[in-house]
């Protein structure tokens, strides 16, 4: 079966994503659509809080340029990098099929997820 595909849009462009197939991920899902106040955190991905937890799912510590996840319960990040976290890790959400680089820069940004039908 597809996964859901996920729009991620702001005043910098938007991007395409393959949410993963998981509980967190269809959590996620039945939220949207909804808009996220990113901040740039260690030059390396934008992260902001859900408006609620998701559920657990498995972790890992490294992630790849592109990769949509969530550390802690609630706090959504899109990396622009790749790179490896400290424990417990994230949960993988889904995949950016675009070019992400467009959050590659300083400063915050206003996202709106949304599905795409």
């Amino acid at each position: 079966m597809a996964q859901d595909l996920i729009s991620i849009s702001s005043d910098w462009g938007t991007v395409t994503a393959e949410l993963a197939d998981n509980a967190a991920a269809r959590a996620l899902a039945e939220m949207l659509p909804l808009t996220i106040e990113m901040d740039d955190h260690l030059r390396q991905e934008k992260t902001g809080d859900l408006p609620a937890a998701l559920p657990t799912a498995s972790r890992q510590r490294e992630f790849t340029t592109g990769m949509l996840g969530l550390w802690s319960s609630s706090d959504f990040v899109i990396y622009y990098r790749d790179g490896r976290v400290p424990a417990p890790g994230i949960v993988v959400l889904g995949q950016v099929q675009g070019d992400v680089s467009i959050f590659d820069r300083p400063g915050q940004v206003s996202v709106t997820i949304d599905i795409i039908k």
